[in-house]
């Protein structure tokens, strides 16, 4: 009975292991239905820069106006119906322009070509402001459309060559800052209302200023063709100029009678060129005109002649080591001069950048009596 009683025990402890093992015994995973990674993704490429004209800001619209015929990208003021303000709002082009139009600002935008379609209408034009955009051309029927401009301001952009067909009647041409190489026979033929001509800041050299470029500007007041690579002073500049700026070439030396016919010129400027006293005729600026005269940041080893009416004299860094006023001085030292209108007229003497130190000399006080200031 006992051993009935035994093997009964050992039976159920048997079935209960078996139990409990089937319980703890993990089940298989139900399969997945997730995606297999892909293959490994390459890291982006560096994007190029987009290409003009994506990569400029979007234009800026103006205000809403009480003029039909004002360009969306521009502001008509109510006070100034013929005036078009249209700078600074990121342009690619020039709108279309009413034919109210006197005054035009476009400067400051991103337009980089002029074509005739925009100014069908505006034969009333006289001012235009073109300045800082990227210009590279100019339609030649712009200018046959606009008879009555008279100023056309296009510095600051990229322009190879000097516009043609300019309108006879314009008055101001500012070009400067420029790509300017090229200048045309003939482009300023007719041009005799032409006062200021700034070309300064482009690439214009000996071989691009033809002989006869200025001949017909017979009324040109200002003529500006600093930061250029000429090497010799322009020829037949018109006799009415009264300020000539040649600062920042490569002049090596100015002839002998190049500003005898000169009747107006008070101010010329030729700092930062090559000119040395071999260049300078010993009267070339024995001018009775000239009041004001650069020549600072040359060669010179003296200080030139120059005539009593000068007034400002600038020859600060150059190679001077000595100033003697008894030979620059435009009377004799022994006359008695007693009449104030008879001395010396110079009031401005710049020395400083040279080899000279302080005292100045006697001579040169006794003789330029009006001197206020002496920079050495």
């Amino acid at each position: 009975m006992k051993a009935v009683l035994g093997f009964c025990s050992l039976l159920v402890l048997l079935l209960t292991t078996d139990v409990s093992g089937q319980r703890t015994r993990p089940r298989p995973k139900s399969p997945t239905t997730r995606k297999p990674p892909g293959p490994k993704k390459l890291a982006p490429k560096t994007e190029l820069e987009p290409q003009e004209p994506t990569d400029f800001p979007p234009p800026i619209l103006g205000p809403p106006s009480s003029f039909a015929d004002c360009p969306r990208e521009c502001f008509c003021p109510p006070s100034y119906p013929n005036a078009l303000y249209c700078e600074n709002r990121n342009l690619r082009k020039v709108p279309i322009i009413p034919s109210r139009t006197h005054y035009l600002y476009l400067q400051n935008n991103y337009i980089d070509q002029v074509t005739a379609d925009s100014f069908n209408n505006a034969t009333e034009l006289k001012w235009i402001n073109l300045g800082n955009n990227r210009i590279r051309s100019i339609d030649k029927q712009v200018f046959e459309k606009l008879p009555n401009l008279l100023y056309l301001y296009m510095e600051r952009n990229q322009l190879k060559e000097v516009p043609s067909d300019l309108p006879v009647g314009l008055e101001q041409l500012q070009l400067s800052r420029n790509q300017i190489s090229k200048i045309a026979p003939g482009t300023f033929s007719k041009m005799e209302h032409l006062v200021l001509l700034d070309l300064h800041h482009n690439r214009i050299s000996d071989s691009n200023l033809g002989k006869n470029i200025f001949k017909d500007l017979k009324n040109l007041i200002q003529l500006n063709l600093a930061h250029n690579i000429l090497r010799k002073m322009p020829t037949n500049i018109p006799n009415s100029v009264f300020q000539l700026f040649l600062d920042r070439n490569n002049i090596e030396d100015i002839p002998r009678d190049y500003f005898k016919d000169f009747t107006n010129i008070a101010f010329v400027r030729l700092n930062y060129n090559q000119l040395s006293d071999k260049g300078l005729p010993k009267m070339v600026f024995n001018i009775s005109t000239l009041l004001d005269l650069h020549l600072a940041h040359n060669k010179l080893s003296t200080v030139p002649m120059f005539n009593s009416h000068l007034e400002h004299l600038h020859l600060n860094n150059n190679n001077i080591e000595s100033i003697n006023g008894t030979e620059i001085c435009p009377f004799q030292l022994s006359e008695d001069v007693h009449d104030a209108n008879d001395m010396p007229k110079l009031r401005y003497l710049r020395l400083d950048g040279n080899h000279l130190s302080p005292p100045i000399p006697m001579d040169v006080i006794m003789c330029f009596r009006h001197l206020h200031s002496i920079v050495i």
